[in-house]
């Protein structure tokens, strides 16, 4: 077997047994694309942990940061471990290897203020657009959804979003689960639709659906929320995933409830959501910072 059929091989029984998301197997991919572009036309029987830990030093020297080596040594390590099941490889050269440390990085998150204004109705906006932006951003920013689940919502979630206040949703490695949708949001989407049909061609079984009338596409999601942000003059470039983190800065600051946090954002470990007890105490370090006497200069 070929390295690129092998790595054909690995990513289809990703993608069909393990049901990892589309983007999660595209970034494997080219992580491992990486890998055969490093080691030329040599056999990967014949790396070794000593070449591999050149290949992490020669990217990291040429700007890759700690994180994105730590990502690309696990695509790499999987792998090399699922040649190793097949008897291709005597040993995995992966295995034990680090990638260097780089500055843990908050998430960016929105202040409730800039909250409010991104998600103000738009008056010249065509009507129609700025219903279904309005719907999916208060959508993101009420439930917390990530940007693959919005635009994976069928027009079939109406019902349990306007009637029950919740949404089921399918999260990453194909794991369900529901969440509540807030008032606002569902105020949003009423108004979303009565215009929804009228926009989507027959048939189209998307929620949110693009000018031709199909599924609308992560990147539309993406300039639209952007361009809306310009318009309104906030600060720095705004993201779907920015309305997510602000969701869970948001809920966390006024709870202070970690568990339902975690749950509410589908995420598998305490860890992952634990990064935004920082943001909370940012939070609250700026307003003491303008707040008390002996904290001003």
């Amino acid at each position: 077997m070929t390295p690129a059929a092998a790595v054909d091989a690995w990513l289809a029984e990703l993608a069909e047994q393990r049901r990892l998301s589309p983007h999660t197997v595209a970034n494997y991919r080219r992580d491992l694309a990486k890998l055969l572009a490093l080691n030329g036309d040599d056999r990967l029987d014949r790396l070794d942990v000593h070449r591999v830990r050149r290949f992490v030093a020669q990217m990291h020297g040429g700007g890759l940061s700690g994180r994105s080596l730590a990502r690309l040594l696990s695509a790499w390590r999987g792998f090399f471990a699922w040649l190793g099941g097949r008897g291709l490889i005597q040993a995995n050269p992966c295995e034990g290897l680090r990638a260097p440390k780089s500055p843990k990085r908050l998430p960016k998150a929105l202040s409730v203020d800039e909250a409010a204004r991104l998600l103000e109705p738009d008056s010249d906006e065509d009507p129609r657009l700025e219903a279904r932006d309005a719907a999916m951003f208060e959508l993101i920013y009420s439930s917390g959804l990530r940007l693959a689940e919005l635009i994976g919502l069928d027009r079939d979630a109406f019902d349990s979003m306007l009637h029950e206040g919740e949404v089921r949703v399918l999260g990453k490695r194909a794991k369900a689960r529901l969440v509540p949708v807030g008032r606002q949001a569902r105020l949003a989407l009423a108004r979303w639709s009565q215009w929804r049909d009228e926009l989507a061609q027959p048939g189209e079984p998307a929620l949110f659906v693009g000018p031709r009338g199909r599924r609308i596409s992560a990147r539309m999601v993406q300039l639209r929320l952007a361009r809306r942000a310009v318009r309104l003059g906030l600060p720095g470039h705004v993201h779907p995933h920015m309305l997510r983190h602000s969701f869970a800065s948001h809920v966390l600051q006024s709870s202070g409830d970690l568990r339902a946090v975690q749950e509410m954002l589908g995420h598998a470990s305490i860890a992952s959501t634990q990064v935004y007890t920082h943001l909370d105490f940012q939070h609250l370090a700026s307003v003491y910072d303008k707040a008390h006497p002996r904290a001003k200069r």
